[in-house]
């Protein structure tokens, strides 16, 4: 039985894009608003976030192979005594990483980039039909602490 190859967690360059976004788009609610056939507004999205120093969006690679996503935004703020907090958005592993200990990784490193960047406080928003992500994110230490609002433009 061969090693699987070493996973690194890098940057996301515009090449990673159709994976990102194949990514994105591989469950019931990514499948209803994401456009893998067309990447342009994604180009323009990357762009706009790798231009923004509080923008961190990586990407997992094993081998050459891009396996996960997520995006972390560092939130200067005034609450809290001026607390710079983060936002974890956008988490995908691949359906054959899954349960492999990629998600925990992946979540540990925007932790640690947290900590790295004086964030008092991580957090993040999941949809509510998604009950193994709230288990997942559970597990890791998060609380369901508030209740998210959502108003769609």
């Amino acid at each position: 039985m061969t090693e699987a190859p070493e996973l690194a967690i890098r940057p996301a360059t515009e090449a990673d894009l159709p994976a990102i976004v194949a990514l994105l788009a591989d469950d019931p609610l990514g499948a209803t608003r994401e456009s893998p056939d067309d990447l342009a507004p994604y180009v323009a999205a990357l762009k706009r976030l790798t231009d923004d120093p509080h923008q961190h969006v990586v990407v997992a690679v094993r081998g050459e192979r891009v396996v996960g996503t997520l995006q972390l935004t560092i939130v200067p703020g005034l609450s809290r005594k001026g607390a710079t907090r983060s936002l974890i958005e956008g988490v995908r592993v691949h359906a054959e990483e899954r349960g492999s200990g990629l998600g925990t990784r992946f979540v540990e490193w925007a932790i640690e980039r947290s900590r790295l960047e004086n964030c008092q406080l991580v957090q993040l928003t999941s949809d509510v039909t998604r009950t193994d992500a709230h288990r997942f994110y559970e597990r890791l230490g998060f609380t369901a602490s508030h209740v998210g609002f959502k108003l769609q433009l």
